[in-house]
């Protein structure tokens, strides 16, 4: 049989067709069964397991709260090194948007998956995101010193603010702050004179310009101010008020839905990264380092930024979302209803926020079991016994409460315990690393001694429920017996009845040791 020859032409057409076959070959195994390809922002090649996003695009801001999710990221933007593409599969980019308006239209347009908000101010803003259905898919961090208010010289406690200038920028973390701090101390906005500005960043420019006396400012800000205006100091911060802001993370719901799966190994890593830093201070540094990179910051002001927050637990998402039916503190829940009706009471008309049930989901937690101490939720802090300058202390905030009490008697009735839920227990829950002190009072009927010790049982009475009924340490509390010798204003001489009654009265103090 004779054998044809190939031409010079065809050699080189069948050169042509064998090295794309191997291409092809190479394209479609080389990321394995479960791979797909595509090319990353620099060109090469990425792995992706199928049916996973390339790359999860999520919103932040310079804080320290989201180090959990960037340290095991191995930095800011998508990259082979990151764990998530290492263990998952796929890759994470971390998109710095200081700019909240310019956020939420990066998020309405797609530009990113995953947005950051604030449990305590997303009230305000469910509202005008409603078409896209937003849903809280699982929490951060809780700040702790990241968030504080500067006072000039003077101003020692927080009744000391009314008819007070204070900077603040409206409907953001710093506002929420202020309305607890100041019904803490029995005061609202309508008591103080707020000056709106666009940010944090600019509450603190105008304190240290000596327009206002005081401002809601982020950390290290409340150092510059405190170092700049001579006699000022920082009243308060999330140091104290360990549960009023909250970050989580918001994503849209048929975004939930296509992505299920890949969303569950992204909160798998995050959590085991926040595990990793909140156990070792090496971890931390070397987040410090990611971040100083990602929000080019110092080093050390990263490092500082990461401190000033609780980074989430796995058994903490769970808290937040009601998921441990033992846990009574604060969940999101209880803050974002809460807020929902403070926002609105101000006038920022809340009322077509949906409801948590609909805002929420539980399921992206729910799937997913990490075991392990470091994955433990925040033990509550441990209080020593109160010493004795603690019973005199000025106190930071002074709430008054008015528990009806039958003569000569020390009991409290549900009607009582209903008031002090009410009006104490969130506050108490909300500044959990703050003492309380329970001064009890009475009127001018009796004599003094007696009346004294009336008082003191009665502050007990309260003190025990708290501890039974709410799981308050009992070294938190200290417990003091006024009797007839603390009248409020305008009240001195018990002159009548409604004046006996102002002075039959329970106050609650936040006292820091």
């Amino acid at each position: 049989m004779a054998t044809a020859k190939l031409t010079p032409l065809s050699k080189i057409l069948v050169g042509i067709i064998l090295v794309g076959v191997a291409y092809y070959a190479y394209t479609l195994f080389a990321g394995g069964k479960d791979s797909g390809e595509s090319l990353s922002t620099d060109g090469t090649s990425i792995a992706t397991k199928e049916g996973y996003k390339d790359v999860i695009n999520i919103g932040v801001v310079t804080w320290g709260g989201y180090a959990g999710g960037q340290y095991f990221n191995e930095g800011f933007k998508a990259n082979e090194a990151s764990r998530f593409f290492k263990k998952y599969g796929f890759k994470v980019n971390f998109e710095v948007i200081d700019d909240f308006d310019a956020s939420r239209d990066a998020f309405k347009n797609g530009s990113i998956d995953l947005m950051w908000a604030t449990i305590d101010a997303f009230p305000t803003e469910v509202e005008g995101l409603a078409q896209y259905q937003p849903q809280v898919v699982f929490q951060a961090d809780w700040s702790r010193g990241g968030d504080a208010i500067v006072s000039r010289r003077g101003i020692n406690k927080v009744s000391d603010l009314k008819g007070k200038k204070i900077a603040v920028a409206p409907m953001t973390p710093s506002h929420s702050f202020l309305i607890w701090l100041l019904e803490a101390g029995d005061l609202s906005t309508k008591d103080v004179t707020i000056v709106e500005v666009p940010s944090a960043i600019d509450a603190a420019d105008a304190f240290k310009s000596n327009t206002v006396d005081a401002a809601v400012v982020w950390s290290p800000d409340d150092i510059d101010c405190v170092s700049k205006v001579a006699g000022s100091r920082v009243l308060e911060s999330t140091k104290n008020a360990t549960h009023i802001i909250a970050d989580v993370f918001v994503a849209k719901k048929e975004f939930i839905e296509k992505n299920k799966d890949q969303l569950k190994d992204l909160y798998e890593g995050w959590m085991t990264g926040a595990a990793e830093l909140n156990s070792s201070e090496d971890n931390k540094k070397k987040a410090a380092k990611i971040l100083a990179d990602g929000l080019a910051q110092p080093e050390g002001f990263c490092y500082d930024a990461i401190n000033n927050v609780r980074l989430a637990t796995h058994e903490d998402n769970r808290d937040f979302f009601g998921l441990n039916t033992d846990y009574k503190g604060v969940t999101g829940e209880d803050l974002y209803n809460k807020m929902k009706v403070k926002y609105n009471e101000l006038g920022y008309n809340t009322s077509g926020a949906k409801s948590w049930r609909l805002l929420s989901t539980k399921d992206l937690v729910n799937s997913v079991a990490l075991s392990g101490t470091e994955h433990n939720a925040e033990e509550e802090k441990e209080f020593t016994e109160a010493s004795e300058v603690l019973v005199t202390k000025e106190a930071i905030s002074t709430l008054k409460v008015s528990i009806s009490f039958r003569t000569g008697e020390y009991e409290i009735d549900d009607n009582a315990k209903q008031l002090i839920d009410i009006k104490f227990t969130p506050i108490a829950k909300a500044f959990a690393n703050a003492r309380i002190r329970i001064e009890g009072n009475t009127d001018n009927v009796g004599s003094k001694s007696s009346n004294i010790a009336l008082s003191e049982k009665r502050a007990q009475s309260v003190v025990n429920y708290l501890i039974k009924e709410h799981n308050m340490p009992a070294n938190r509390f200290i417990i003091v017996g006024n009797g007839p010798n603390k009248p409020v204003e305008g009240c001195e001489g018990n002159q009548n009845k409604d004046c006996k009654s102002k002075n039959r009265r329970t106050d609650f103090e936040l006292v820091t040791d």
